[in-house]
């Protein structure tokens, strides 16, 4: 075994299931290192609400994170105005976005090998007067890359997105042949470094209904997306499509598929989240750091219940220490 991953988990909003979440960790001793990002007091007073023994230990870089059964490390971040489950709170707004700058500034500096976030709450950030439109863009912007690409995974499926949180009006204007191929290009290239796939094999769904019936539905395969896939093509990534999105998620096509590229959002994750949700994971791509996320919200009614499953927080820990490992080997020139 290499020298341990050690992953950044940030708590998310206060009020919500994230603190809970990361507390549940300490149920069972863990392989990869975790470093909770977050209030000291917002973890012990939700532990206390809930009756869990867990023992917080102080994190400094440099130090081996707690993977003990009963035991979590912490990388404390002031600022938390309050700890009251279910209740929203626009004071915790600025606290919350120093977690993740801290986590992701952590990932770039090598503190860290990459970064887990539990769910925010958007709208209370911005109502704060912060204007934030999620973390994607967040750690986007912190990166200061120009593009990044949103990516769901369960163990059987990976599905990513040409567009995310747009209009279905919009969509069609927003393909253009540089989306596409930039899109393309970070989700070859991050399949390679961070998955291990030597030649990835991606299937790319068309935008109208039976991928445009010849331009008899819609001529935007005709003109944007089959042009584009051949100048792809000629770079060498292997691709199939475009491909009718009702008929493309069948064990046919899938077999021996390693991605499927949608072009908007509901026409690729309802599939994969009825698949798999609950132990699905949110990844971003195109990013010089690994981030994974659950593909939960805050889920403000079960906060401080004690009923939050933690599925997919497990599953998001696996995948990010699989892309971590995958990325030092493929540093290393050693196979994943």
């Amino acid at each position: 075994m290499s020298d341990p991953v050690i992953l950044a988990l940030t708590a998310g909003e206060p009020a919500g299931i994230g603190p809970e979440l990361c507390l549940q960790l300490a149920d069972e001793s863990r392989n990869a290192g975790i470093v909770v990002v977050a209030c000291k007091r917002l973890l012990a007073d939700r532990a206390d609400q809930l009756g869990l023994q867990v023992e917080l230990h102080d994190w400094q870089p440099g130090r081996v994170p707690e993977t003990r059964a009963g035991h979590l490390s912490v990388c404390h971040v002031e600022g938390c105005a309050s700890t009251v489950a279910g209740q929203l709170d626009a004071g915790n707004s600025q606290y919350v976005l120093d977690t993740l700058t801290l986590a992701a500034e952590g990932c770039l500096n090598g503190d860290f090998d990459g970064m887990v976030t539990a769910p925010v709450h958007k709208g209370v950030i911005n109502d704060a007067g912060i204007a934030f439109s999620g973390h994607t863009e967040f750690l986007q912007e912190l990166c200061g890359v120009e593009r990044v690409v949103m990516m769901l995974a369960t163990e059987e499926l990976r599905v990513a997105l040409v567009t995310t949180h747009l209009p279905l009006k919009d969509v069609a204007e927003a393909i253009t042949p540089e989306r596409l191929m930039q899109v393309t290009r970070i989700l070859d290239a991050d399949l390679k470094t961070f998955f291990g796939i030597e030649q990835p094999r991606i299937l790319v769904a068309g935008l109208n209904p039976h991928a445009g019936e010849g331009g008899h539905l819609g001529r935007e395969e005709i003109d944007v997306i089959e042009p584009t896939l051949k100048q792809l093509r000629d770079e060498g990534i292997e691709l199939t499509g475009p491909l009718p999105a009702d008929t493309l998620f069948t064990p046919h096509w899938l077999e021996g598929a390693d991605a499927v590229l949608a072009m908007y959002h509901d026409q690729g994750l309802p599939v994969l989240k009825f698949q798999g949700f609950g132990r699905a994971v949110n990844i971003t791509l195109g990013l010089p750091i690994v981030r994974t996320s659950v593909d939960h919200g805050t889920a403000l009614d079960l906060a401080g219940t004690g009923k939050a499953d933690a599925g997919s927080l497990h599953t998001a820990i696996r995948v990010g220490e699989r892309m971590a490992r995958s990325r030092r080997a493929a540093n290393a020139g050693e196979p994943s």
